[in-house]
């Protein structure tokens, strides 16, 4: 039908384009939030997930370094075929209340991040640093403010977020609800809800500080596969406002309820 469209001139197109979105029925956030859950599997069985796993491999660079652009610095070209991003394994255990583990592993050794729901520490021994640490106060703060097992949008009134509709717009070519959430602790976050599937595509991240300015963060999801009646995204990238470099994490398996005891949350040692 759209080659068809397309014949009938570009002023044609705008005016059908223009009727069928007035078409659309208007969404309050509420009905949108509401067609995400249900998309997404369900309140019902978001509220059974007690525990969940991820696997998979996650990049870190390489020799493919991403490189800032600075006004009146020329930026050195790129080769004709750069070097595929190492990829590192890793695995992200999350439980609730706002539990989470994540352990990267490289060149024998592994990478600890763990968080209680309250307090978090990390093992870095990639940096030589083999004593565990705790959290810094912006460290505590971000992870404070991620999103439980679930996500930010199951149940986001008893978790103390409003939410309000911003506007729909594009996201990689897709219209999409900008939903501007106002979290617990007074931070803002926006999210991006596919005004089809209604499945979550786009989250604001936390911006990243780099050559003395913060950056603006993109979080796309992509590639949504059913597990257990839930439907996860297996493809996450991070863009960095300014950086041509992007990072992929590919998720491999994602496990539902795995049995997980509560030690795997406390202090490493």
């Amino acid at each position: 039908m759209r080659t068809h469209l397309l014949k009938l001139g570009v002023c044609s197109l705008l005016m059908l384009g223009t009727a069928a979105y007035a078409a659309q029925p208007k969404l309050s956030a509420d009905e949108i939030v509401a067609r995400n859950v249900a998309a997404s599997g369900g309140l019902d069985a978001w509220r059974g997930v007690h525990t969940l796993s991820w696997t998979g491999k996650m990049e870190a660079g390489g020799n493919n370094q991403r490189a800032l652009k600075i006004p009146g610095v020329p930026t050195p070209p790129l080769p004709k075929e750069p070097p595929p991003q190492v990829q590192l394994p890793f695995v992200m255990e999350m439980m609730r209340a706002h539990k989470s583990r994540l352990e990267i592993a490289f060149a024998g050794q592994t990478a600890i991040q763990v968080y209680d729901g309250a307090q978090g520490w990390k093992l870095r021994p990639f940096l030589n640093r083999h004593e565990v640490e705790p959290f810094t106060a912006a460290e505590l703060d971000a992870a404070s403010s991620q999103a439980d097992i679930d996500g930010a949008l199951v149940d986001y009134a008893a978790k103390g977020t409003k939410i309000a509709l911003e506007g729909v717009e594009p996201v990689e070519g897709r219209d999409a609800y900008k939903l501007k959430l106002t979290l617990k602790n007074q931070h803002v976050v926006h999210a991006w809800i596919d005004a089809q599937s209604f499945l979550q595509i786009k989250v604001e991240g936390a911006p990243r500080r780099l050559d003395g300015k913060l950056h603006p963060v993109a979080i796309f999801l992509r590639d949504y596969r059913a597990v257990n009646g839930l439907q996860i995204p297996h493809v996450i990238e991070t863009v960095v406002q300014g950086v041509p470099r992007t990072e992929k994490i590919f998720v491999e398996k994602v496990v539902v309820n795995p049995r997980l005891a509560e030690s795997r949350f406390a202090r490493p040692t």
